[in-house]
């Protein structure tokens, strides 16, 4: 009797529904957990983000909110592509929703989360040409600890494998305004390596 041995694609669509079950911080979750992931074996861009806002987790789908249109803007392509997972992954460093912090804006990301699950899924998708390092999470836990906005602007140190951008919040417009480089040279480079990537086949 000859068994059959799992493809790859069989092997992360397992390890994904494992993934979706997760309960492991849900006692400090103030909505419950609902682990976010968007992936696929041939997905070609990560989106390594921080954690799903309230609207992403009510829709259960990653940047379904203002931020995803601003995000979308940045990378010039359609809501249509960014929800593509054979060509993009949104794999953030907390998969579910936080809650909020006393002064506004969100908690970190549940440490447990990204120890948990980050290895043993991008294992498995082989075809990763480009990880998008969006806000200062997930580039901490890639690059170690450092300046959003130099990273930012120094972009072209971490290709080809990396592009570090900043978190796409209402609170970029603020900090865009103060950095004028970031619409005039990073964002073409930026949508010219995606449209590239997306390109190729």
């Amino acid at each position: 009797m000859t068994l059959s041995v799992p493809s790859p694609e069989e092997r992360l669509e397992a390890l994904l529904t494992e993934v979706r079950a997760c309960r492991v911080c849900e006692a400090h979750l103030p909505l419950g957990a609902r682990p976010l992931i968007h992936a696929s074996a041939t997905s070609r861009i990560l989106i390594a983000s921080q954690a799903p806002g309230t609207k992403a987790h009510i829709a259960g789908k990653s940047f379904y909110d203002p931020s995803g249109n601003r995000l979308r803007d940045w990378l010039g392509i359609s809501e249509d592509i960014f929800y593509d997972t054979r060509q993009i992954a949104i794999f953030p460093m907390g998969l579910c929703y936080p809650g909020r912090l006393p002064k506004g804006g969100d908690n970190p990301p549940r440490p447990e989360c990204a120890p948990l699950w980050r290895r043993r899924v991008l294992s498995l998708m082989p075809d990763i040409r480009l990880t998008l390092l969006v806000g200062s999470y997930s580039q901490n836990h890639v690059l170690g600890r450092g300046s959003v906005t130099e990273r930012v602007r120094n972009f072209r140190d971490y290709l080809p494998d990396y592009f570090p951008l900043p978190h796409p919040s209402w609170r970029t417009g603020v900090w865009e305004r103060k950095a004028p480089w970031f619409q005039e040279e990073v964002i073409p480079a930026l949508r010219e390596r995606v449209h590239t990537i997306l390109a190729e086949r």
